[in-house]
């Protein structure tokens, strides 16, 4: 079984580890890809103007402004200009949002922890996909974002990762549980489809539905640490439908759709 996460926002800076080492990450087949992007975020970020400089201010205030970010956030920009010689640590300790925190998966028993390092794959707007071990530096890159050398993040990695997701799928089902702009970077082909779970997760509340940011990825998080105790692998969307009721919560499976078939899990408290 796959389960494919979105990344966070949030992140937790290394400290004191040895720095980023592009081909010692899982995917070897991205590693230019990856260098590319990097490339192209380093070079955005570090501007044409010396440190302290106006031109270097400016740089700093244009990246940010392509980068999405505030006037607060341009320590950020500085942080990325610096990515080649920032400390790395494991994604699954850098990435730090409500999804991860309730997934947790330091507290996770042996067997379960063994299981996410093969089960989890992550997709990354720098890094493209990851696996939960792979040590990264933290750095600001939203899948949404248009990279001057390289266009749309999003636009770049779809061309790219469909190898490496079907070797990460196999033969088995795959369970996605990425965020729309992350969707994006990776679409399954027709046959792949039928092993594609897509999972949506809804807050009812007096009978009406709504997807909430906090409970979806609170619930997502959740659901994937039980997922990862428990260790069945189910083989279908249905069973894998049947599995999630079993493990405590309320689910609708809907008909097949061209990236997969939908099951969304209904929640009425956090």
């Amino acid at each position: 079984m796959l389960i494919l996460l979105p990344p966070s926002e949030g992140k937790t800076v290394p400290r004191r580890s040895m720095p980023l080492d592009l081909p010692g990450l899982s995917f070897p087949q991205l590693t230019e890809a990856r260098a590319e992007v990097l490339e192209a975020l380093v070079v955005l970020c570090a501007g044409p103007g010396r440190a302290g400089t106006s031109d270097s201010a400016g740089a700093r205030i244009r990246a940010a402004e392509v980068l999405g970010l505030g006037p607060t956030q341009v320590e950020e920009v500085a942080r990325n200009a610096e990515l080649r010689r920032a400390p790395a640590e494991r994604a699954d300790r850098v990435y730090s949002g409500v999804l991860y925190e309730a997934l947790d998966l330091a507290t996770l028993s042996g067997p379960a922890r063994r299981r996410a390092t093969s089960w989890i794959a992550i997709t990354s707007g720098l890094f493209g996909l990851l696996r939960p071990a792979d040590r990264i530096p933290a750095y600001r890159l939203s899948g949404s974002v248009t990279l001057p050398a390289t266009g749309q993040v999003a636009t770049y990695w779809r061309s790219r990762l469909a190898p490496a997701v079907h070797e990460a799928a196999g033969r088995g089902l795959v369970v996605d549980l990425r965020s729309s702009t992350y969707a994006s970077f990776w679409r399954p082909d027709p046959e792949l489809a039928r092993r594609v779970v897509t999972v949506r997760v809804l807050h009812e509340v007096d009978g009406r539905r709504k997807v909430v940011s906090h409970f979806n990825k609170a619930t997502k998080g959740r659901l994937v640490r039980a997922l990862l105790e428990n260790g069945d692998a189910p083989s279908s969307p249905a069973r894998f439908a049947d599995r999630v009721t079993a493990l405590g919560w309320k689910t609708e499976l809907g008909e097949q759709g061209r990236h997969g078939t939908q099951l969304d899990v209904v929640v009425t408290d956090l």
